[in-house]
C-alpha cells in the first residue's frame, strides 16, 4: 500500500508541474485562437532569467518571480502585438502558427549564443529538501508546485468569472464580432491575454529552474507534454488543462513503476491517441471551456 501512495503521490507532484505550464498554453488558445509554439521557449527564457537573478545577484529562487513573471508578461505582449497581431488578417491561419515557430527557433539560438551549450544549474536553496508525509516522501520544490498550480488555476478562474476585463476576455472568446459591437477592444484583449499567458509560464520557470537543469531545449519536453494535456482536457478550457495534467502525470508515474521507465511515455501517448480518437474535442472540452465559465 505504501509504494501504491508513494507512486499515486508522484503521478499528483508530476501532474501539477504539467498543470503549470499548460494552463497558459490554452488560455491563449482558448481567446487568441493561435498555437504557440514558442510556449516551451517562453519556459526557457524564465529558467535562464531564474538562473541569472539567483547565481549572478544572490536571489531566492522564489523571489525572483516578481521580476520573472514580469518580464515574461512583456515578452508575450510584446509577441501578441508585434509577431502574431499583424498576421491574424492573412487569410491562412497557419502563418500565425509558422510565425510562433520561428520565434521559437530564434530563442533557442539565442539562448546558445548568450549561455552555450551547456547546462545551467539554478541553486536549490532549500527545494530539495524531503519531507516525510505519512508514509510518502516528496521535496519541498514539489510541494511548491502543486500549491502554485492549484492556485493558479483558481486565481484564473476567479480572475475570469469575477472581474470586468475577465468578463470582456471571455466575451472576445465566445464571439469577438459581438464583443466588438459591444466596444470591446479586441486587439488589447488579445495582447493582455497573452501576456497572462506568458507570465503563467514565467510563474512555472521559476519553481522548475531549481529543480531541473537548464539549457536551449528543456522547454521541448515540457511543452510537448502541455500540448497533449491540453488537447487531452479540451482546447481553451483551464480546468480541463489542470485535469488532463494530472491524468497524464498518474498514467507516467504509474507505467513507469509497474510497466518499465522505458514505456511510460508510449503509454502517455497511447492513451492519447485514445482519447483523440474517441472524444476529438477533449474530456472536459463542453463543460469547462473559456466561453462558459459560471459569471
Amino acid at each position: 500500500m505504501n509504494t501504491f501512495l508513494q507512486v499515486l503521490t508522484n503521478g499528483i507532484m508530476l501532474g501539477s508541474l504539467f498543470a503549470i505550464v499548460a494552463v497558459g498554453l490554452t488560455l491563449i488558445f482558448g481567446i487568441v485562437k493561435v498555437v504557440n509554439f514558442a510556449h516551451g521557449e517562453f519556459l526557457m527564457v524564465g529558467m535562464y532569467l531564474t538562473y541569472v537573478l539567483t547565481t549572478w545577484m544572490g536571489i531566492h529562487p522564489f523571489a525572483t518571480v516578481i521580476l520573472v513573471a514580469p518580464a515574461l508578461f512583456v515578452l508575450g505582449a510584446l509577441t501578441q502585438r508585434f509577431l502574431i497581431q499583424p498576421l491574424m488578417s492573412a487569410d491562412d491561419d497557419h502563418i500565425q502558427i509558422f510565425a510562433t515557430v520561428g520565434l521559437s527557433t530564434a530563442l533557442i539560438n539565442m539562448a546558445l549564443l548568450i549561455f552555450g551549450a551547456d547546462i545551467a544549474s539554478t541553486p536549490a536553496s532549500g527545494l530539495r529538501t524531503p519531507l516525510q508525509l505519512g508514509p510518502v516522501r516528496l521535496l519541498s520544490g514539489q510541494l511548491a508546485i502543486l500549491i502554485a498550480s492549484v492556485a493558479i488555476v483558481l486565481a484564473l478562474q476567479l480572475f475570469l468569472s469575477r472581474t470586468q476585463t475577465g468578463r470582456a476576455i471571455r466575451a472576445v472568446a465566445q464571439n469577438r464580432a459581438a464583443a466588438q459591437l459591444m466596444g470591446i477592444n479586441v486587439n488589447w484583449i488579445y495582447i493582455l491575454t497573452f501576456g497572462v499567458g506568458a507570465a503563467c509560464v514565467g510563474v512555472a520557470s521559476v519553481l522548475i529552474a531549481p529543480l531541473y537543469p537548464t539549457s536551449s531545449g528543456i522547454g521541448t519536453y515540457f511543452v510537448l507534454t502541455a500540448f497533449v494535456v491540453v488537447v487531452l482536457g479540451g482546447l481553451g478550457s483551464i480546468g480541463g488543462a489542470f485535469a488532463g495534467s494530472m491524468i497524464i502525470g498518474l498514467i507516467d508515474s504509474f507505467a513507469g513503476f509497474y510497466i518499465g521507465s522505458d514505456l511510460r511515455e508510449v503509454a502517455v501517448f497511447s492513451v492519447f491517441l485514445l482519447i483523440l480518437i474517441l472524444k476529438p474535442s477533449g474530456l472536459f472540452s463542453s463543460r469547462l471551456n473559456l466561453s462558459h465559465v459560471s459569471p
